[in-house]
């Protein structure tokens, strides 16, 4: 193995060569320096469509992203037990042919896995791999020698990738946020993992590898609102010594991804980390449960795509069935999400128990018969300990039923329920649809929530159609 790590320091050092003649930017685009990449920098409009697709590999990671001019980049390959099979199928399946930028967080073999059967696929039987980005730590193991030894029977292009690098991705901005140099905590791996953020428009997506408490306040100190994202996928799988408070606080993610195992042998995610998102309602998505999970952005936001309707309050996230690593199907819009967070500035604390006409859409199809009669937000009591008392009342207004199955309610943190399969509200009549658990009837629907979804100091009741159509908006 003496033999494979040499080879890592000699590939790396052209790597370094170039970067330093870029200013802070990896090789190609000569143009950019670190001002025009800043994350401080303005958004501008985004065009067209960018998406990540979070593939099931089990306990381990893979993620594609594509361009919205068709530019790929593949961020880690999986687990070493299936020697990138998962990975290879999915981009096979996907029409991808070319990989232009491949991303190793850092060199565990539980994100190196594939890389290899990657490399030897693109390399010798489609159209190659542009470039490969990695941290520059090595590992002594055979999955780690395998890497290199391809990348050398290939000549792929090898970069030590660092703090303040960026990576030219057309119109998506690629910020490189870690390692930083010198490595943190003895050069310790997970701690050292590559960091990105990628920037679309409105919207923001952070990959933090295996990052654990070391580097995430790092990452606090030296970017602090800099690290605000739509979406964060969860470090280290949902492991305990990762998404610490004072990181999920700083990224304000309005949705979480979780990579791991449905028998995860580490118990990932842990217990901790889901309640410290369900401390912040923050929706939960899970590969183990919800399969391969796909977020395309137009640019103002984020549609939330899943191969299977699962849970996603964390605290409930256990309770979907397991989705096989492999498992092929098309996926469905779950949710969608706003480019940034949206800003409490309600300044009451009165009881809310009826609507308002502050924003409500309305139109000629017999949708528009569906009214919010009720909003009771503050429930008697603890909110936590009476959630039922929480709920809203949808009306049928019309003189015709309408079948409800499929639609949506979303709030202002994007958290979704969708009404049942075959549900229909007839005319006249109204449903409840309160927060807590029980079993569904005619009048009442439970959302299943184990945390409050209203908030008492305003929020907003977004109604969507099975077709994605938006036909109820009312703010309190």
């Amino acid at each position: 193995m003496n033999m494979a790590v040499g080879k890592l320091r000699v590939l790396l050092l052209v790597g370094i060569i170039l970067l330093a003649g870029c200013a802070g930017s990896v090789p190609g685009d000569p143009t950019a320096t670190d001002a025009d990449t800043s994350p401080d920098s303005p958004t501008e409009a985004a065009n067209g469509t960018f998406e990540i697709h979070y593939i099931n590999v089990g306990q381990s990671v893979s993620t594609l992203i594509i361009s919205p001019d068709g530019e790929t980049m593949l961020v880690d390959t999986g687990h070493y037990n299936d020697d990138g099979e998962y990975v290879l199928d999915y981009l096979q399946e996907h029409d991808i042919t070319r990989i232009d930028h491949l991303v190793t967080s850092h060199n565990d073999a539980d994100h190196i896995g594939g890389n290899a059967a990657v490399i030897e696929y693109f390399e010798s039987n489609a159209d190659g791999i542009g470039a490969i980005y990695d941290p520059g730590i090595a590992a002594s193991t055979q999955t780690y020698g395998d890497y290199l030894d391809a990348v050398e029977e290939h000549d792929v292009t090898l970069y030590e990738t660092r703090e303040g690098d960026s990576v030219s991705f057309g119109d998506v901005d690629v910020d490189v946020l870690g390692p930083p140099d010198p490595y943190l905590e003895n050069e310790a791996r997970n701690e050292n993992s590559i960091v990105l953020k990628l920037t679309h428009g409105e919207t923001s997506f952070l990959l933090s590898g295996d990052a654990e408490d070391d580097q995430e306040a790092y990452l606090i100190n030296n970017y602090e609102s800099q690290l605000q994202s739509t979406v964060l996928k969860a470090g280290h799988h949902g492991s305990s010594s990762s998404s610490s408070e004072p990181f999920v606080d700083a990224v304000q993610p309005q949705a979480v991804v979780i990579s791991s195992a449905y028998d995860s042998q580490y118990d990932h995610p842990t217990e901790a980390v889901l309640e410290r998102f369900a401390d912040r309602s923050i929706p939960g998505y899970w590969t183990a449960t919800h399969g391969d999970i796909v977020l395309a952005s137009d640019g103002s936001g984020v549609s939330v795509q899943t191969q299977r309707e699962a849970p996603t309050d964390p605290r409930a996230i256990r309770d979907g069935e397991p989705v096989t690593p492999g498992t092929s199907g098309e996926v469905t819009e779950r949710m969608r999400l706003g480019g940034s967070p949206v800003a409490d500035d309600s300044e009451s604390d009165d009881e809310t128990d009826n609507t308002t006409e502050e924003s409500n859409t309305s139109t000629s199809d017999p949708e528009a018969m569906v009214e919010i009669a009720t909003i009771n937000a503050d429930a008697e009591g603890d909110d936590r300990e009476n959630l039922n008392d929480e709920y809203v009342v949808f009306e049928n207004t019309g003189e015709e039923s309408i079948e409800l199955g499929g639609w949506t309610v979303e709030d202002e943190a994007a958290r979704s329920y969708e009404f049942p399969q075959g549900f229909t509200l007839e005319a006249g009549t109204t449903v409840t649809l309160r927060t807590g658990s029980g079993t569904d009837t005619e009048t009442d629907l439970y959302w299943g929530s184990g945390s409050p979804i209203w908030n008492n100091n305003g929020d907003t009741v977004i109604v969507t159609t099975d077709s994605g159509d938006r036909i109820l908006e009312v703010s309190y």
